[in-house]
């Protein structure tokens, strides 16, 4: 399948954000582990505006610790939130 995603939004008239592509492998420590692997599962629950991303759901991180019986639910959103900051500064970043 090709990705045509530049292409139909130009069609559109839409500019959408350029992310920067990671091609290098990178060390995650073992402490952290459940925390980036819950990330990786909230990756489509951002709340969004026509100013750009707003934060992720934490409605649906709850329930994803319940789902995956997460015993310290305060430091998986502790964990979640230093992530979600690093996202939002990349996501929102103009040009």
């Amino acid at each position: 399948m090709v990705d045509e995603t530049e292409k139909d939004a130009a069609g559109l008239g839409i500019n959408p954000p350029s992310l920067p592509s990671v091609s290098e492998d990178f060390e995650v420590w073992q402490e952290n582990w459940d925390i980036v692997l819950m990330f990786l599962r909230m990756q489509t629950q951002w709340n969004v505006t026509m100013g750009g991303y707003v934060g992720l759901k934490y409605e649906t991180l709850r329930w994803f610790c319940e789902l995956y019986s997460i015993e310290d639910a305060q430091a998986m959103l502790e964990g979640i939130q230093v992530m979600e900051a690093a996202a939002l500064g990349a996501l929102n970043r103009d040009g």
